[in-house]
């Protein structure tokens, strides 16, 4: 891509304060806003509910997350709430450019992944992050206010989706997959 090329990206802004970003949307107007996944040292929300509230604002920006967290879970959440392209922050910058005159132009980014990932349901989710959190079967039962069968069958799914065979094989995949929220920063 040649230098004439990059001439189409006329101001780059950085919002910190993430208070205030539907505002700055709709008075600057910009083509893309990039977002992060993890917002964690400027907001409580991640970067995939900000998302959802811009575009639930109906703010006219296209929405590009560009993050680290470059896992199925996040690829597939980020599609379904409707952003325009999804890119890993390990991208070299002429690439970057490249994918994002493209989402201008109207274009999808949303890279393939070999891993197929069959969608945890929420509850599904919450077992799998309380048994990353180190608690068994009875104190899930009692911390989802379901019984011990019921989170077992809930147990039984999360295998049979994530094609494991136990809670540890489980707990691993969910980490691979950003099912399993960690404490630790990017």
């Amino acid at each position: 891509m040649a230098f004439e090329d990059y001439v189409q990206i006329n101001q780059f802004s950085i919002i910190t304060d993430i208070g205030n970003v539907i505002s700055v949307i709709e008075n600057v107007k910009p083509d893309i806003t990039l977002i992060d996944i993890n917002l964690s040292n400027i907001s409580n929300e991640d970067g995939l509910e900000l998302a959802k509230n811009i575009m639930n604002r109906g703010c006219k920006t296209r929405i590009v997350m560009l993050t680290g967290y470059d896992l199925p879970v996040y690829r597939h959440e980020a599609k379904k709430i409707g952003v325009n392209g999804f890119i890993n922050k390990n991208i070299m910058p002429d690439e970057l450019l490249e994918i994002l005159i493209d989402i201008n132009n109207g274009i999808y980014y949303f890279p393939k992944t070999l891993e197929y990932i069959e969608e945890l349901t929420d509850s599904e989710k919450q077992i799998l992050q309380l048994l990353a959190n180190g608690y068994k079967r009875k104190d899930i039962a009692s911390i989802v206010f379901a019984s011990e069968r019921t989170v077992s069958n809930h147990i039984q799914h999360i295998f049979d989706k994530l094609d494991v065979s136990s809670s540890l094989e489980a707990v691993t995949k969910g980490l691979k997959l950003g099912y399993i929220q960690t404490d630790y920063a990017e």
